[in-house]
């Protein structure tokens, strides 16, 4: 795998769980809050570890079904991209 595709993963891992913590702690504060749209989005662009992380470290987003579903259903569909990705020299050489 790439280091380059690693670094990403690494980097929007530990913004979608900071993005998380963040949102919860202006749930409970009553602050203006992170839309959803942004937390998936960050799921979706390499972060859903992160986001499922601070799903369950924060206990945040765990009551909504499009979270308990959609975050998993994310990060299985990237393991298969990944290894995909990483099999293609295997099947195409």
């Amino acid at each position: 795998m790439s280091l380059w595709l690693l670094l990403w993963i690494l980097v929007w891992t530990i913004l979608a769980f900071a993005l998380m913590g963040i949102d919860k702690w202006k749930a409970k504060h009553g602050a203006w809050r992170v839309p959803e749209k942004v937390l998936f989005l960050s799921a979706l662009a390499g972060g859903s570890l992160g986001s499922l992380a601070g799903m369950a470290l924060f206990r945040h987003k765990t009551r909504h079904w499009s979270f308990r579903l959609g975050m998993p259903a994310i990060l299985i569909l990237q393991v298969v991209g990944l290894l995909l990705w990483s099999w293609r020299g295997v099947w195409f050489s």
